[in-house]
């Protein structure tokens, strides 16, 4: 996780390097937990040397890294994969469900933390969407790493919300522009180590908006699990530490609404995964 303190980031380990962080293995966390647990940052001062209040701490997104790179995954649920083939929205295949991962990036400036608001003004056809998902965090280098060796390359995992404009998303087939506005990619509230997060499929993914459940499902669900990610993306390219997978939504997106379900401004979003807490944004 990472912090702001009166708008500037916290000093010490907590600087903007949450991969230093959970890299430093217990001593860290513990340190952060404890402080946490008392009320205030304790050894964490402010960039003054003041002590600071945790009330007074605003939480940013934990993207590790600038140079991180997101990578996202469409489709890989099945029953959304039905549902998005069947919306009239799909241009990736003539298959509902994908024979092989379908990854699409989007830009590290399009990452907000939790609690920020997602612009969706910016989005001029008025379509914008949800999509709750559980991201995995890249912990060492990963080139061609086999399926029974990617768990030893994940460092943690975060919740994304791969919000979407789903009509730049069909007028332009690729899908960067429709999902790579700014404010697009909430993330939070918390990095979780692997160790504490325990087994991803036994997570459950729900998505509420303005308090109603849109997607509820296991992470079980996979269509393409995440050593079966890790080993595709590396087969070809290195992995770094602090980049992101997105492993993809579950069914009960907007536009799996007739008519779809779209958000407005003043809605709020939240996504939940079992062990990682809760993200909620705002739509501006």
């Amino acid at each position: 996780m990472t912090f702001e303190v009166d708008g500037q980031a916290a000093a010490g380990v907590l600087e903007g390097d949450a991969v230093r962080i959970c890299a430093e293995g217990p001593t860290a966390r513990v340190a952060i937990a404890d402080a946490i647990a008392a009320g205030t940052l304790g050894d964490w001062p402010s960039r003054d040397g003041r002590r600071v209040d945790w009330a007074d701490v605003t939480p940013l997104a934990p993207i590790p890294e600038p140079r991180s790179a997101i990578y996202c995954v469409g489709k890989n649920y099945h029953a959304h994969a039905d549902e998005f083939h069947s919306s009239g929205f799909d241009s990736s295949s003539k298959e509902s469900v994908p024979l092989h991962p379908v990854v699409f990036t989007k830009p590290a400036r399009s990452v907000v933390g939790p609690d920020a608001m997602v612009m969706g003004s910016l989005d001029p056809t008025g379509t914008v969407d949800y999509e709750g998902e559980l991201a995995v965090v890249i912990g060492k280098p990963a080139f061609q790493v086999a399926q029974s060796d990617a768990w030893d390359h994940v460092l943690g995992y975060v919740i994304v919300n791969d919000v979407t404009s789903r009509e730049l998303q069909r007028q332009h087939g690729q899908w960067t522009i429709g999902k790579g506005l700014d404010t697009f990619c909430p993330m939070g509230p918390w990095l979780v180590s692997a160790d504490e997060a325990g087994d991803p499929a036994q997570m459950e993914l729900v998505t509420r908006v303005n308090g109603e459940v849109r997607q509820k499902a296991s992470v079980s669900d996979l269509i393409f699990d995440i050593p079966t990610l890790i080993e595709t993306m590396s087969r070809t390219m290195t992995l770094h530490p602090g980049d992101i997978i997105a492993t993809g939504t579950a069914a009960g997106v907007g536009i799996g609404f007739t008519p779809p379900k779209y958000l407005k401004a003043g809605d709020v979003v939240d996504v939940s995964i079992t062990g990682l807490g809760q993200l909620r944004n705002e739509i501006g």
